[in-house]
């Protein structure tokens, strides 16, 4: 079956968390980290792809940290994933077919109709069916 690496993973529980915050705050790296079980270090990579995706932006200083940087409810699933992982396509025929592979077009087909799913459900809505304890958690961390 198809894998996602464990960096769109931990992207898309970055953003829910990030569009949890109340509205105004960021939220510093060490506490997201601290909130998925992983190091800083390798965090920040998969920040600096969301930055630079346009999902998120840094505020620097002491108050500083992460924040959404588009309309919280317009980051889809997809853009999280395109952001992470690229656009390439998950299936890629072996075989030198000269006029095409059936086999190459069925799964690009299938591929095509995951990713309009997947473009058509937003984080958002994870975000509002957290239970009130993930969500004062998450209020404790911001900034």
């Amino acid at each position: 079956m198809m894998k996602y690496s464990k960096a769109t993973n931990y992207a898309l529980h970055t953003m829910v968390f990030l569009i949890a915050l109340p509205k105004g705050s960021t939220i510093g790296v060490q506490s997201l980290a601290e909130m998925q079980g992983l190091s800083p270090t390798y965090l920040s990579k998969i920040l600096t792809k969301l930055a630079k995706g346009g999902l998120i932006e840094s505020t620097p200083g002491v108050k500083g940290g992460y924040k959404v940087s588009k309309a919280k409810d317009k980051i889809s699933f997809l853009d999280v994933i395109k952001t992470v992982e690229g656009e390439s396509n998950l299936f890629s025929c072996s075989m030198d077919h000269k006029e095409g592979c059936m086999i190459e077009n069925v799964m690009i087909e299938a591929e095509q109709s995951m990713k309009e799913d997947l473009a058509n459900r937003f984080l958002v809505d994870i975000a509002n069916k957290m239970d009130e304890k993930s969500m004062n958690h998450i209020k404790s961390k911001a900034n």
